[in-house]
């Protein structure tokens, strides 16, 4: 039976309000476990315990031999691994609603990736889209001021890391099944990250570890309610509810570390937002 439209916009909007206050735990976790575990060491476990959640759906549904893809599966799982590590830094080092606000840079890069690469037409709206994204960003960052903060720049690598993955996806979905990318990714991210975190291994703590798996659980939680979410309302309305990450960051930051989020954070930011909707509002009335 479908579920009633209103009722499916509600549901939607109370999934991507959960998944935004996953989201602030996830980097309140990270910032949590700053100057005691290395990023390359988080990396590892953050694969790790994603893979062990699936491992049993994996062994038992997926032929990871009849990919067409092999040493695309490790470049893809390498990206995601870097992209990771770089926002991890990210967390770590700058402030929390800052490098929130620059990794909303995503879709934009996706765009622009589309664009460069994959040969997608883009019109006005989406030129205006970057112009203001580009402004809101430099708002953030600050390049050159007082206030700059070159760990941000981690952030922005990170989201533009990001969307170099989802263009691969793009692509490698057309010719492998969805079952065999999560598989092949995850057995690559554990295997890379294992050698990158032994390079500067410490064994965390008990305490530590119950950080790691919980931010392996928050990440399994985190992507099934965005796939919930998907599949009641359109991609153009989920989309821009991501944006609610700033404020739980935001909220989560100053209750825990103090931090506050100044007025160039919610504008830039803001900016930003902006552009993501003009640019989905774009994409969405010329596919209609």
């Amino acid at each position: 039976m479908r579920m009633p439209a209103q009722q499916a916009t509600t549901l939607t909007v109370v999934m991507m309000i959960g998944v935004a206050f996953l989201n602030a735990l996830d980097a309140v976790i990270v910032r949590l476990l700053a100057g005691e575990v290395h990023a390359f060491v988080i990396g590892f476990f953050r694969a790790l315990f994603g893979l062990l959640v699936l491992l049993p759906w994996i062994w038992g549904r997926v032929d990871l031999r009849a990919s067409p893809y092999r040493w695309l599966h490790g470049v893809r799982a390498a990206l995601k691994l870097a992209s990771l590590i770089a926002l991890f830094v990210a967390y770590q080092r700058a402030s929390l609603p800052d490098a929130t606000a620059i990794f909303f840079m995503l879709p934009l890069f996706v765009m622009l990736g589309a664009w460069l690469f994959l040969d997608e037409r883009i019109g006005g709206p989406q030129i205006v889209a970057l112009i203001l994204a580009l402004a809101g960003m430099v708002i953030v960052v600050r390049p050159g001021g007082a206030g700059f903060d070159p760990a941000l720049l981690f952030a922005l690598a990170a989201a533009a890391l990001t969307a170099s993955i989802q263009l691969m996806l793009k692509r490698m979905a057309t010719r492998d099944t969805s079952d065999r990318l999560v598989a092949w990714n995850l057995l690559a991210m554990t295997g890379l990250g294992l050698v990158l975190a032994l390079t500067v291994w410490t064994t965390p703590t008990p305490w530590q570890l119950v950080l790691l798996c919980a931010q392996g659980a928050l990440g399994a939680l985190n992507q099934t309610l965005v796939t919930r979410a998907l599949k009641l309302s359109d991609a153009s309305f989920v989309g821009p509810l991501d944006f609610l990450r700033l404020p739980a960051v935001a909220l989560l930051a100053w209750a825990l570390f103090g931090e506050v989020a100044g007025a160039a954070t919610w504008i830039g930011a803001g900016l930003i937002c902006l552009s993501v909707i003009l640019a989905t509002g774009a994409v969405r009335r010329r596919g209609a």
